[in-house]
């Protein structure tokens, strides 16, 4: 069990350090893998950003996905082919369907963002982090949106998740998993204090952490400049 978010964080920011990453960058799937997220960049010294889903309903079964929406630029479309078959829906249909999601998805980026555009990840480590993961369904949209993102690797970072999602997740990118219970159950019983965030946590864990990019940045700054100086170059 973990104590919150920030500890599950830290223990798999531990866990990912002693990989030493090359060009590592962090991305949260909101909301509440963004303070674990923040932990873990903070533990590499990473730039941390969000990677914002979508789902696109079944019609008359809307938690049924048959496809999502992943932010960028374009957003990407991930389509879930069993599901599409099943329903037997043509591209017409598939198109109406991703546009009523497409405000909702424009929404929050909008709260989330603002003008900002996503970190590009090509030639990136990119770590996808979350709070623990249940199905994994939301996990592996993201991941097939950004292999089309060039990025060198990709790595799924959870805190806990069942045995058959972990294997599911492992087939898809690397894995690193620290609690992989028999017998899961809710994701709230794996840690003592969970939380429902609000957009505005969110946003202020966000801040917080560009702050401490910004920093470390000009610290590296000063400290290149101070070293020619004293080497004479």
């Amino acid at each position: 069990m973990f104590r919150d978010r920030q500890e599950a964080g830290q223990k798999l920011g531990a866990s990912l350090d002693l990989l030493q990453l090359k060009d590592p960058i962090v991305l949260a799937l909101p909301r509440g893998g963004v303070p674990v997220a923040a932990e873990v960049a903070k533990v590499l010294k990473a730039p941390l950003d969000l990677v914002i889903v979508r789902k696109v309903g079944a019609p008359g079964n809307p938690e049924l996905a048959v496809a999502a929406i992943v932010d960028g630029d374009p957003p990407d479309i991930v389509l879930n082919r069993e599901i599409v078959e099943a329903y037997a829906l043509d591209d017409g249909a598939l198109r109406v369907l991703i546009a009523q999601e497409r405000p909702e998805l424009e929404r929050r980026r909008a709260v989330y963002r603002g003008k900002e555009l996503p970190l590009s990840v090509a030639g990136k480590t990119v770590i996808v982090v979350d709070d623990g993961a249940a199905t994994g369904t939301t996990m592996k949209v993201a991941i097939r949106a950004l292999k089309r993102r060039s990025p060198r690797k990709i790595i799924v970072a959870l805190p806990v998740a069942p045995v058959d999602t972990a294997d599911e997740l492992a087939q898809e990118a690397d894995l690193i998993c620290l609690n992989q219970p028999a017998r899961f159950r809710a994701l709230s019983y794996y840690y003592g204090n969970f939380p429902q965030l609000s957009d505005k946590e969110v946003l202020d864990i966000m801040a917080l952490a560009r702050g401490n990019a910004d920093q470390r940045r000009r610290s590296g700054h000063h400290t290149a400049k101070r070293s020619r100086r004293e080497t004479g170059s």
